[in-house]
């Protein structure tokens, strides 16, 4: 079967940025660098996860929470894993961050707190 235009292996070879070779030209596969943790190999392995590409619009920036917030969002979590509507909506005003930030934060928290219980074991 020919690889010609828009076969896999050509579509493969030109997201990568080798449009320009043959299309029955080998693949070429990017040199790895070994990761230190599962989480950093399993973030190697996904495709799109780098800089963002030129003219590309970037994502939300990462929210640095102060100390007075983590002591407080801490807190919360200590007295209860899981947080109801009524304190995501206190802790949001008393805070200053939007009812969307306390879930995720919450619910990264949550991971954390599995992954420190399993490794303990």
């Amino acid at each position: 079967m020919d690889k010609g235009p828009f076969s896999v292996e050509w579509l493969a070879q030109s997201s990568r940025g080798g449009a320009g070779e043959l299309p029955g030209s080998p693949l070429q596969t990017p040199l790895s660098v070994p990761a230190d943790s599962p989480r950093e190999r399993e973030a190697a392995e996904r495709p799109g996860q780098g800089a963002v590409p030129a003219g590309a619009v970037p994502g939300r920036a990462r929210t640095k929470f102060s100390a007075a917030q983590l002591q407080e969002l801490e807190r919360s979590f200590r007295e209860q894993r899981y947080i109801g509507a009524g304190e995501k909506r206190r802790l949001a005003a008393v805070l200053n961050l939007s009812q969307s930030q306390i879930k995720t934060w919450f619910q990264n928290r949550r991971m954390k707190f599995k992954r420190q219980t399993q490794d303990a074991r």
